[in-house]
């Protein structure tokens, strides 16, 4: 259970107002004030301070923030473990990300599901940067995802390591049979939504060759594989996508690789948690079984323990 003062402090991390903290945990705005003062002297330094009218973290206040936040929700955890009657099973609430979800946890989710057949297990989809602030806000325990995170933030176990490939319809035809990136600037591109893990690995990717998607003839954002799947198969376009995405449309003659000289990118698939969980263990366990669940097969190991 976290102090009185740890929780004004984190209402005024959420609101970024003392006012509004104030008015959420209904309490005056001096006494909201009086307790992060006390904060402040416990820890020796200031959390918050002002630019102009605004009020902003200090390097300390975001240290105590990511701190807190963890707590916090490891507790949210625990009391959900503890209502649902404290038996050896933990109550699996994970996100994961459309690339994964789609096509990629099926069968590791299937073993799980095997190993704890009793455990209140929910999934839900989002992109990589809805699912971070998820499990900030104690949404969701842990998640699967292949985009970037802050490693000060969150730890994490990789799940596995995938190609990041070019892509087009097999019938497709350039004006020039590309070797390089520069060689598919005049082609239109399929992306996906800024906060996909996919869109952030393209452009980190176009980024190290002083590239962007800006730097194609023609860009077009879609918010959904499938529908991204759809397009290159109707030579709507190019794309770039994890193998397991597109590898049965390639082994089928519907899609096909294109091979460039200057792009040969892998990417990890990770598993993601709050750093300073108190469940890291149990955590670390789950990703080892998802990672066997990826080769069916393995023996079933002993059900996580809480």
């Amino acid at each position: 259970m976290l102090d009185t003062r740890v929780e004004t402090f984190l209402a005024v991390c959420e609101t970024l107002s003392y006012t509004k903290a104030a008015a959420v945990l209904h309490l005056s705005q001096p006494a909201v004030s009086q307790q992060v003062h006390a904060l402040e002297q416990d820890y020796g330094a200031p959390l918050f301070r002002y630019q102009g009218r605004r009020l902003h973290l200090t390097a300390a206040g975001r240290a105590l923030e990511r701190a807190a936040t963890t707590v916090r929700n490891d507790d949210v955890l625990l009391r959900r473990h503890i209502a649902a009657g404290g038996d050896d099973e933990l109550p699996l609430h994970f996100g994961v990300t459309m690339t994964i979800g789609e096509f990629v946890v099926a069968r590791p989710l299937a073993r799980l599901l095997d190993l704890h057949p009793h455990a209140d297990v929910r999934m839900e989809m989002a992109n990589t940067s809805e699912l971070l602030a998820r499990m900030r806000a104690g949404s969701i325990n842990f998640a699967l995802v292949e985009g970037f995170f802050d490693t000060r933030e969150f730890d994490s176990e990789t799940l596995s390591v995938e190609r990041f490939v070019p892509v087009c319809a097999v019938e497709h035809v350039f004006a020039h049979e590309p070797h390089n990136l520069q060689d598919l600037l005049d082609e239109r591109v399929l992306v996906r939504e800024t906060g996909s893990g996919t869109r952030d690995a393209l452009e980190r990717q176009l980024a190290t060759h002083g590239l962007s998607v800006r730097s194609f003839g023609h860009t077009v954002q879609v918010g959904g594989m499938q529908a991204i799947l759809q397009l290159l198969e109707l030579d709507a376009g190019v794309s770039f996508l994890y193998e397991p995405v597109v590898a049965e449309r390639i082994a089928a003659g519907r899609l096909r690789e294109i091979s460039l000289e200057d792009f040969s990118v892998t990417h990890e698939f990770s598993m993601v948690w709050e750093r300073g969980s108190a469940f890291e263990s149990t955590y670390r366990l789950i990703c080892e079984q998802l990672r066997e669940g990826r080769t069916w097969g393995c023996d079933a190991s002993e059900p996580v323990r809480s």
